[in-house]
């Protein structure tokens, strides 16, 4: 029976909302096992099998330990005497515990996508198993009942089995020795059975006194004949001592098949002969199915690992028990999970331990709200891979303090996709062998990229019709397809948990639509007829055109057929002229990609970090009616994705997976996308909106072409943004490519901190002028500002500290730093908590200093003694031509000590009202403005009242003066005031 009319049964052939039923079979139970383990999800999967295939030991990728028997009842032989003490010696000798500890390294070792979780991770930290539930061969054939997500999670647990119970007795009382364990990608099946593994070795599961993994993956690429005996002592040498009685009936042996669906096995008489005998060598095919047969060793139990296309490659009278796993099918599981993950030692990296636990326990508190709501992200964690990638993603957006060069976005989902996928082939039974990954880019690629560029994520059955049957044309791709979508569509693609929306599918994470998007157009997918044509011509041709020149040569020597050799040549010419043709095809990624990332409709969004936040953690905040309109999508990542694909690390990734990106159309696409992407950046750019160039320049991975891009960037202006430890870090990177000096950096009010300066350090020596303001710098980030200022390389010539506390420590600081700087010219303390002890330290250190030429100092609740202190040691200063002294406690006497000030005798100007004698000060309105541009962030009350005492001052000038003019300038400045002050009454400014 062909591939395709096995699954018809299965899953309706064309019926897409059919895969919504089959959800509630692998969702609908709850149970919850936390024991030691190791890697979550699937992250383990493809990590181990590499172990199998390179180690001397040649582990399988299914790695397991526990207990049972297939079959039925077998009688089993009384042994002699003899035989049951050498079992005893045996099973109790060295060579066994050796077999552990050898299985437990191998089996401990983590990917590196675990070490950036601490030290602390390790294989015997955490675990939550997955929820098992029993089937039957019946009940993965029959259609499952259509439950939307919400129903599924308020379903009660219903023939849950536990994993020490998959070798029980059966409901008809018989020994179970055959155990098939099947699930969709992603549910657990690698780290289920390696956690098995581990736990035998560790003497957690007694049941059994040897246990054997093997990998299908690794016994797949053998068709020697070997004897099975000699088959595991080439896989674990350990065991030459114990191989000789693997017959013996006393020795509990567990074999682990790991990934069922790579082997083909034919367990008909005439395809695979009986055998019995141990030492008899036979394909490792047959090996396989006489152990699942019973005919070889009959008492040895087995576990089988497999997707759910492969279940039936087992005749259902060899197998004993058929168990699925259904990740985790409760939010309780999930919530133990990111517990679990984000609440061990070490994982927020350095920093203050306090402050690393409190933002980890607000993570998971986030989290675990989310995931209350019944949003889609509880119904994407179903799946534990994804628990995992949730994880790792808020990671790197929380406890990134610096970035590895080769730490990306990209680089997460791309490790996270060969973690999953690595080695995978869609159907081993098919001759094309086309790699998972590779049909997936193909296929779900091309609906995420019509999504994106129609601005939706939520897809009919009709629009899945599109794209995955419109071009089915052979039985092959009919099989493949039904393979699909039995192992690996959910995996992608789950029910919208919307109300209303319950018969259509989104991503199962929306960002890795915009990655299959990115990875579709990135490897040259999207083609029009005429151009796939075109390209399977060129090959041919190109491929034939050197036998048929020699060819060509020969015969016109011989005979005078001078037109052949010129037909050749203009058939050659078609190459060359394709050729062309696909540099314009790559000149067309750059294009998209240019316009995907400058979008003007998308420049006042948030920047993608803060979207992926959100999109994980949920927005706080009354939730939406659901009568109100929805906001338009937005795919921002998607540009940013195509970028990182090409960087070499994740084309080597990729390469992997079977998705090869050449690097001369890597090198070709970069080039083209000088010509766009850097041209376009030259426009001002909003601040979220130049947040994600600098991420996507940081995603692009290419030093040469981030430097070019980066040289252009004379003004960065990133105001608001919200720089996290990640954000400032990738600004840092993205800087370092060239030394160019930046003219102004705008950091206002982006939560910097004293580690942000310290990560910024680089980038803000070559500022000229430095925006700090509204950041709640306190005295340790002043003594970072310290030792900027006191750098030799500093170039920093005007520098902002408006608005943060910082005190009369951090003035000391600063003081300090002014003392010894040679650059500064503009000094911004306006409203820094200064108090008079501050103002004298910054008077102290200021004849140190020759090149500052205005200091700002209002709003500091200096007295007459500071202010006039300060102006005396200005007087004195070579270049301070100008102090604002405005909004501060000074009396009358003060200010009848600051007017007498003359720029000509005194060489210095204080700026304290809106009055200059019986005339009205130059800088009245800069002075209101600065009022007016702070006034958020001021205490209205005393603005007020500095207000009316500015009022009254220019009153009583007003009446001093005799001059028409002047009167009219009063009387103007006096209205503003008054305008000013009656919008602080009303609440309006």
């Amino acid at each position: 029976m062909s591939r395709a009319m096995q699954c018809q049964s299965c899953l309706r052939w064309g019926s897409w909302v059919q895969l919504q039923r089959s959800l509630s079979l692998s969702r609908g139970t709850r149970a919850v096992h936390v024991c030691a383990a190791s890697v979550p999800g699937t992250a383990g999967s493809c990590f181990l099998r590499k172990i199998l295939r390179t180690s001397s030991i040649s582990l399988p990728r299914g790695y397991v330990v526990h207990q049972g028997g297939s079959g039925e009842n077998s009688v089993q032989p009384s042994s002699s005497r003899h035989s049951q003490s050498q079992l005893r010696n045996v099973a109790s000798s060295g060579a066994i515990k050796k077999h552990q500890k050898s299985l437990s390294a191998w089996f401990s070792h983590q990917p590196n996508e675990e070490r950036q979780f601490g030290p602390s991770f390790s294989m015997d930290a955490v675990h939550v198993d997955p929820v098992i539930r029993e089937s039957s061969l019946e009940e993965i054939l029959k259609p499952s009942p259509d439950l939307t997500i919400q129903e599924q999670l308020q379903q009660p647990c219903r023939q849950v089995i536990s994993l020490h119970n998959l070798f029980d007795v059966d409901a008809c009382g018989r020994q179970v020795r055959n155990v098939v364990l099947y699930g969709t990608v992603g549910t657990g099946k690698s780290t289920l059975i390696k956690k098995m593994v581990v736990d035998w070795c560790h003497g957690r599961l007694p049941r059994f006194e040897l246990v054997i993994p093997f990998s299908c993956e690794d016994l797949s690429h053998s068709h020697a004949p070997i004897s099975l005996r000699r088959l595991i002592t080439k896989k674990y040498q350990h065991l030459r001592d114990v191989v000789p009685v693997l017959g013996a009936s006393n020795l509990k042996v567990l074999f682990i098949l790991n990934g069922l669906e790579r082997l083909n096995l034919d367990f008909r008489l005439a395809g695979t002969e009986l055998c019995c005998d141990p030492s008899e060598p036979v394909p490792p095919s047959a090996i396989v199915v006489n152990l699942l047969r019973k005919y070889l060793l009959p008492e040895a139990s087995i576990i089988v690992t497999t997707r759910p296309s492969a279940v039936r490659r087992i005749p259902a009278k060899y197998v004993g028990r058929y168990a699925e796993i259904c990740g985790f099918s409760d939010t309780n599981l999930q919530k133990l999970y990111f517990q679990m993950r984000l609440s061990q030692p070490g994982c927020s990296g350095e920093g203050s331990r306090e402050g690393s636990s409190a933002e980890q326990e607000n993570l998971v508190e986030m989290l675990s709200r989310n995931l209350e709501r019944h949003n889609q992200i509880t119904a994407a964690c179903f799946l534990p891979s994804y628990c995992w990638l949730v994880c790792t993603t808020l990671h790197f957006l929380y406890f990134t303090r610096t970035v590895p060069p080769t730490q990306t976005l990209t680089g997460i989902y791309t490790s996270f996709l060969r973690l999953n996928f690595s080695g995978e082939v869609l159907d081993s039974t098919d001759p094309t062998n086309i790699s998972m990954m590779k049909y997936v880019a193909k296929t779900v690629g091309k609906l995420a990229y019509q999504g994106v560029m129609s601005r939706k994520t939520c897809f009919s059955e009709d629009d899945l019709q599109q794209c995955f049957e419109v071009e089915m044309k052979t039985e092959s791709e009919l099989n493949l397809l039904e393979v699909f979508r039995s192992d690996v569509f959910r995996f992608f693609l789950s029910p919208c948990v919307q109300p209303g929306k319950e018969h259509t599918f989104v991503f199962t994470i929306p960002a890795m639509q915009e990655y299959l998007a990115a990875l579709y157009v990135v490897l040259g997918e999207k083609k029009t007829l005429a151009q796939r044509v075109g390209k399977e011509l060129s090959e041919v041709i190109g491929r034939v055109s050197e036998d048929v020149a020699v060819v060509v040569n020969i015969i016109s020597k011989v005979l005078p057929l001078r037109f052949l050799p010129v037909l050749f040549n203009l058939l050659k010419i078609f190459p060359r002229y394709f050729s062309r043709l696909s540099g314009k095809e790559r000149d067309a990624i750059a294009h998209t990609m240019a316009e995907e990332l400058f979008k003007e409709e998308d420049y006042y969004n948030d920047d993608v970090l803060d979207q992926i936040n959100s999109s994980i953690l949920g927005v706080e905040g009354p939730m939406r009616h659901p009568d109100e309109a929805p906001d338009d999508e937005v795919f921002e990542l998607f540009p940013i994705f195509m970028g990182g694909i090409l960087s070499r690390r994740n084309r080597a990734i990729l390469e992997q997976l079977g998705c090869s990106i050449k690097n001369l159309a890597a090198f070709e696409i970069a080039k083209a996308m000088k010509k766009t992407v850097i041209r376009k950046s030259h426009k001002g750019l909003p601040p979220s909106e130049l947040m994600d160039y600098l991420f996507f320049l940081h995603e692009f991975q290419n030093e040469r072409f981030t430097a070019e891009a980066v040289r252009s960037l004379r003004t960065i202006s990133l105001t608001s943004v919200k720089m996290t430890p990640l954000k400032c870090s990738v600004l840092a990177s993205v800087m370092s490519t060239t030394c160019h000096e930046v003219e102004e950096l705008n950091l206002t009010s982006c939560n910097l901190d004293s580690s942000s300066l310290r990560t910024l350090f680089p980038v803000l020596l070559r500022c000229k002028a430095l925006h700090l303001q509204l950041n709640s710098l306190g005295s340790d980030a002043c003594k970072e500002i310290r030792d900027l200022l006191l750098h030799d390389k500093c170039v920093v010539s005007s520098l902002r500290l408006a608005n943060n506390p910082v005190g009369e420590q951090g003035a000391q600081f600063l003081a300090e730093g002014l003392a010894g700087n040679r650059s500064l010219t503009h000094l911004s303390l306006l409203h820094t908590a200064l108090g008079d002890r501050g103002a004298e330290a910054i008077a102290q250190h200021l004849a140190h200093n020759q090149h500052l030429q205005e200091l700002n100092l209002g709003y500091n609740s200096l007295t007459d003694t500071a202010a006039l202190r300060v102006v005396e040691v200005a007087k004195k200063h070579e270049a301070l031509d100008k102090v604002h002294l405005y909004f501060n406690d000074i009396s009358e006497d003060g200010k009848q000590a600051l007017h007498s000030l003359r720029m000509d005798r005194d060489g210095v100007r204080a700026l304290v009202f809106l009055t200059a004698g019986t005339d009205v000060s130059d800088y009245w309105s800069h002075i209101l403005n600065v009022v007016q541009r702070n006034l958020p962030f001021w205490d209205r009350d005393r603005v007020r009242q500095h207000l009316a005492l500015l009022l009254q001052d220019l009153e009583s000038s007003r009446s001093q003066t005799a001059n028409p003019w002047r009167k009219a300038k009063f009387l103007r400045v006096e209205s503003e005031v008054k305008k000013m002050l009656g919008k602080l009454q009303d609440g309006t400014l």
